[in-house]
């Protein structure tokens, strides 16, 4: 961080202020980037008022006299990305986009830091969400509720661990839970008929009204969690291919732009709507390797998630998209 003139100009940039202009905000500057100062010492110090101090100081920015320099330390810059961070917010309208190797972690500090203690924290079932509820901190942070936003239960022996990641949740943000005691899919009848239940629409209710929601992405492959669930077979994936799926929030597919794919799946899930996930305002989607960067590449497209938690290789490839 450092001040610089040129004869009390820098770059033609201030060639209509006159040097006594340039002097006392170079001197404004230097007093409160370089020794720290507070406007009211600087005002004490130049015999101004401290609203003119403020100006001075604001004056000598905006005429560029003031330079700034973010510095990573180099024996970080493998841990610290934050250019590609600012770049992911600014391309894609994030919120905040944090780079990490450990996800889990990460994602867990990011959650801390937006939750409120009022808030109802709406949370997905899937690896990514196990690693954040087992990486909370006791004590850090709270919130009134934790929401199941999908269905779990499946014929299949398939642990979705979505006990422990309520169960941890709820303990470690001293919040209580609410349930989502019902399938990821059924019939569109018995749909119809579990929104009817108190328990159930009451549960999904919450979960479309959540403050923050979590949630990873799956792929549109046999390689997913859904289908090593039992939850889809090869001819719905080819049937959602072709429709042109690419990927799948909580049950619910959509498209390259993030738009809902209208297949039978649609009127079968039990979770909460794609637009519903949209119209909340913090929504942190944690997405990590290569077969999922399509799908998180559509999620942000549609605007799916206001605030991304993923890996440097993801990172580089979505910056490489959309030019």
């Amino acid at each position: 961080m450092g001040t610089t003139t040129s004869n009390g100009q820098v770059a033609g940039t201030v060639s209509a202020a006159t040097p006594e202009d340039l002097r006392l905000a170079l001197r404004a500057a230097t007093l409160y980037y370089l020794d720290g100062l507070t406007q009211a010492e600087i005002a004490s110090r130049l015999g101004v008022s401290r609203p003119t101090a403020g100006r001075l100081v604001a004056r000598a920015k905006a005429r560029g006299l003031v330079r700034i320099d973010v510095v990573v330390p180099p024996d970080m810059r493998d841990d610290l990305h934050a250019d590609e961070e600012r770049e992911l917010e600014k391309r894609y309208g994030l919120t905040e986009a944090v780079v990490a190797g450990n996800l889990g972690r990460a994602a867990a500090a990011l959650v801390m830091r937006r939750l409120a203690p009022n808030d109802v924290l709406g949370i997905t079932w899937g690896p990514e969400q196990a690693a954040v509820a087992a990486a909370l901190t006791p004590g850090v942070a709270s919130c009134k509720a934790v929401v199941q936003l999908d269905g779990a239960m499946s014929t299949a022996a398939y642990q979705t661990g979505t006990e422990f990641i309520l169960g941890r949740c709820a303990d470690t943000l001293r919040a209580s839970i609410i349930r989502l005691p019902a399938p990821l899919y059924a019939d569109a009848a018995t749909v119809t008929s579990m929104r009817s239940d108190s328990v159930i629409s009451r549960t999904l209710e919450a979960g479309r009204r959540a403050d923050v929601m979590l949630f990873g992405v799956g792929a549109v492959s046999t390689s997913t969690t859904l289908f090593e669930g039992s939850f889809l077979d090869t001819r719905m994936i080819d049937d959602l291919i072709a429709l042109g799926a690419v990927g799948e929030i909580g049950g619910r597919f959509f498209d390259a732009d993030g738009r809902p794919v209208h297949h039978e799946l649609q009127q079968r899930a039990v979770s909460v709507p794609l637009q519903d996930i949209a119209r909340c305002k913090k929504t942190i989607l944690i997405s990590s390797g290569p077969a999922k960067h399509h799908a998180t590449l559509a999620a942000l497209r549609g605007k799916l998630a206001r605030l991304l938690v993923c890996d440097i290789d993801c990172a580089r490839w979505l910056l490489a998209q959309d030019k």
